[in-house]
């Protein structure tokens, strides 16, 4: 049985990395006595995959975690047993029950949201919201992505599919996944360099809300959280 697990992460647990958050999962999934399967062969692993792995430093109260189960309970007993194993600044939000030919989380990641604003003290002086609104509404807006294998120009503006003020900063939905993930740090270069001013390496404070798969047909997009392609179950 395939199930998505829908968790927040906050405080000093954004410091901690993808892999370290990996084998944090792997020794929470024994200790609330989840009946998770084991890959066969030699060297048996937990079936387990992340969505989209978040950048240290970054707040998040939407990442996925898809895991494969020999038997379950209810949606509620599991989450609560979870729940209870779980170190601060770490929280389970839903547990869901998916389609046994469903697609894992990574390969359905399509956009994804985030809240940006400026630490305390660190918003330059010449930072105008109008302005960088306007910059956001450009036609087209260039630059020169950096992979690890190679550097490709990319326009920005076919990932940012909705940037507006909140009353928390900046909301932003943009392109994720392995294909077009576009982070708000280089919107944000790309408007460094658009204006000329200057940022703080740590200036910005990043919270992503939500990861959706993009279920529309040839250029029309229907995003849809991850969490509702899942259903809650029961004993």
């Amino acid at each position: 049985m395939k199930l998505r697990i829908k968790f927040t992460k906050s405080g000093v647990m954004v410091f901690i990395g993808h892999l370290d958050m990996m084998r944090y999962f792997q020794k929470a999934m024994r200790r609330a006595d989840i009946d998770i399967a084991y890959s066969q062969g030699f060297n048996p692993h937990q079936i387990m995959s992340f969505a989209l792995p978040l950048g240290v430093g970054v707040y998040s109260d939407g990442e996925y975690l898809d895991i494969e189960a020999n038997s379950i309970t209810s949606s509620e007993d599991m989450c609560k047993r979870l729940n209870e194993v779980m170190v601060d600044g770490v929280t389970i939000e839903s547990v869901k029950l998916l389609a046994d030919n469903a697609k894992n989380a990574m390969s359905l990641v399509a956009a994804a949201d985030y809240i940006v604003s400026f630490r305390e003290g660190h918003a330059p002086e010449s930072f105008s919201m109008k302005k960088f609104l306007e910059f956001c509404e450009q036609d087209s807006i260039l630059v020169t992505k950096q992979t690890k294998k190679n550097t490709r120009e990319i326009d920005l503006k076919s990932y940012m599919y909705e940037v507006r003020e909140d009353k928390d900063g900046i909301y932003m939905k943009i392109g994720a996944g392995s294909a077009n993930n576009i982070k708000p740090d280089l919107i944000f270069q790309a408007y460094e360099e658009y204006t000329g001013i200057s940022m703080d390496e740590f200036a910005l404070k990043v919270k992503r809300l939500d990861l959706y798969a993009d279920l529309g047909e040839e250029d029309t997009h229907k995003f849809v959280s991850l969490e509702a392609l899942g259903e809650d179950f029961y004993e």
